[in-house]
């Protein structure tokens, strides 16, 4: 789509994420909503006891420069509290929801938008690298340095229906999570799709890069911060989110909670923010918003060939259970040299990352035709408002409510194995760690990829016979419609599928995960293996492999016994 073409597209279709005035109407609904829910269950006290506990214990670890104002507030909370009336009491907790819902508003400056948009793919390449605002200046006039994303994002799949029922309801899109690429190149493909931005959380640790937090700050996403364990802070999160959507926002929800951490496609949902396209839907419905009650949750996937974090992310996984960090704040993507640096690798190799848009669901979980009806399992339309009422009338109910999520979880994780595309890094490291694993019978998966074992070689002509027997499985798999494959691997031989893993593995990680030593194939990092052959777990390729799955039918540890 052309510069003029995706300006056009956005005139006609552009809803404002957050604009000031919705903001503070936001802001007052959350407070009035929490305080009086809170309060109608005769919480109140509790809920300032347990918010005063878990942010003193956040803040014992916390090193930034707000610790001390911070600490002030909650320690004049506690005071007060102690002798507080119920009705100060009620006050304070207005003053908790109050500081907790300005810390996760997000804005958005309609001039910074436009300047982005007018100014084109430089600016936007140079925003997607996160790289400094001194490179920024330096070669913001020299095209000839930066990676194009122009030509290496393939948008594909439910396109059409996606602007189709973006003028008939509010979106939720729903991607995987592989790296924090991943919210910067969902964004890239919205803009090329001529849509504006869409609101979305994003971690507190994003917003360290001056330059990338200036952008995400006004360009629609709001702060996440997972160091926040008080309930109370994850309530006003949840009713942000879903007072976005009843007030029409379209929004991106990443249900993988963070990003895959062993590389496998997710196969286990966190239900949070999924969960409040459910209450937004039935208080539009409560409140006769025939202009607004629609929504559809969008699947999305996206591939890489190579993964920014991957050594980051595979040794945290592989780190004792129950010891490995939810936040990584050390991370690749912290560094902005490594991120340009990766970026322009890898578009060098004219690599590709798919950006694919799955079929839409209704809330309760249901496929949704073309025209946005919802459909049962047989293909017929069904009315979906009818499983939300109560005598007649819609009504908020939480056990059912999380019953449906719970639905709507299990339908997106069968989209994502569908919609994933294997590309030739994932099929090159998948066969080298069976050869490696065949070769080391009877040697411990853990031990295998810290310390080696007998064998830690295999042969090329090997490698090429079970990446052809891995192509024969997964092409059967694609034409039935359980799988999409890269191009290379869509209908090259072995011998091309492996060339071409090869030079993307050569590029850019310090130990390549498969390198080739005249006829024999070995690994650089057994753990970076690991996490690329992970990706084409949950195919059901063990069956014929004479191998154990390495991971949890979750994708979230390693099985007993690997």
């Amino acid at each position: 789509m052309k510069q003029r073409d995706v300006r056009r597209s956005l005139d006609s279709c552009y809803r404002r994420p957050m604009r000031a005035r919705d903001r503070e109407r936001v802001l007052l609904e959350l407070q009035s909503r929490v305080v009086d829910e809170v309060a109608k269950a005769g919480r109140v006290e509790e809920a300032l006891a347990d918010a005063v506990y878990h942010e003193g214990r956040r803040l014992k670890e916390d090193r930034s420069k707000t610790r001390d104002q911070e600490l002030a507030f909650w320690r004049d909370v506690q005071s007060e509290m102690r002798r507080a009336s119920e009705r100060a009491q009620q006050d304070q907790l207005k003053r908790v929801v109050a500081r907790y819902g300005n810390e996760i508003c997000g804005q958005f400056d309609e001039r910074v938008y436009n300047s982005v948009t007018r100014a084109g793919e430089p600016v936007l390449g140079l925003l997607l690298n996160a790289v400094s605002p001194k490179k920024i200046v330096s070669e913001i006039f020299d095209e000839r340095h930066l990676p194009r994303f122009d030509a290496s994002v393939v948008l594909q799949g439910e396109i059409p229906l996606l602007h189709k029922l973006r003028e008939r309801g509010t979106l939720i899109l729903v991607p995987t999570h592989v790296s924090h690429m991943d919210s910067i190149a969902v964004g890239y493909a919205l803009w090329k799709l001529g849509l504006p931005p869409f609101l979305y959380g994003a971690g507190l640790n994003l917003f360290s890069n001056p330059m990338l937090g200036f952008f995400m700050k006004n360009l629609g996403a709001y702060t996440v911060d997972r160091r926040k364990q008080d309930p109370l802070y994850k309530r006003v999160l949840k009713e942000y989110c879903t007072l976005t959507l009843e007030n029409g926002y379209d929004n991106i929800f990443f249900p993988g909670g963070t990003r895959s951490r062993s590389g496998a496609v997710e196969a286990k949902l966190k239900l949070g923010l999924l969960g409040c396209g459910l209450p937004a839907y039935t208080h539009n419905l409560q409140a006769n918003k025939r202009d607004k009650e629609r929504f559809f949750i969008v699947p999305a996937t996206l591939s890489f060939q190579l993964v920014l974090e991957a050594e980051t992310l595979i040794d945290d996984f592989l780190k004792e259970q129950g010891k490995s960090r939810y936040i990584i704040t050390d991370d690749e993507f912290s560094r902005p040299r490594r991120v340009f640096d990766f970026l322009t690798q890898l578009f060098s190799l004219d690599s590709k990352i798919f950006f694919t848009v799955g079929r839409p669901l209704d809330p309760l979980g249901n496929l949704v035709d073309d025209e946005g009806e919802s459909l049962d399992a047989r293909g017929r339309r069904v009315d979906p408002t009818r499983y939300l009422l109560v005598d007649g009338k819609p009504v908020i109910d939480e056990q059912r409510d999380a019953e449906l999520t719970r639905e709507v979880g299990e339908r997106l994780t069968e989209a994502y194995a569908k919609d994933t595309v294997i590309q030739c890094t994932h099929l090159t490291a998948h066969a080298t760690l069976n050869l490696l694993r065949r070769a080391n019978a009877g040697v411990d998966l853990v031990r295998l990829l810290r310390g080696g074992g007998r064998a830690d070689d295999v042969p090329l002509f090997d490698l090429h016979a079970e990446v052809r027997r891995l192509l024969d499985e997964l092409r059967g798999l694609a034409r039935r419609g359980g799988v999409r494959l890269g191009p290379i691997a869509l209908d090259r031989d072995a011998e091309e599928v492996v060339a071409d893993g090869l030079r993307h593995f050569s590029i850019y990680h310090a130990q390549p995960a498969v390198t080739r030593k005249g006829d024999r194939i070995t690994s650089g990092d057994r753990a970076l293996l690991f996490y690329y052959s992970n990706r084409l777990e949950g195919y059901r390729l063990e069956r014929t492999s004479g191998l154990r799955s390495p991971l949890t039918p979750d994708h979230r540890a390693l099985a007993k016994g690997a």
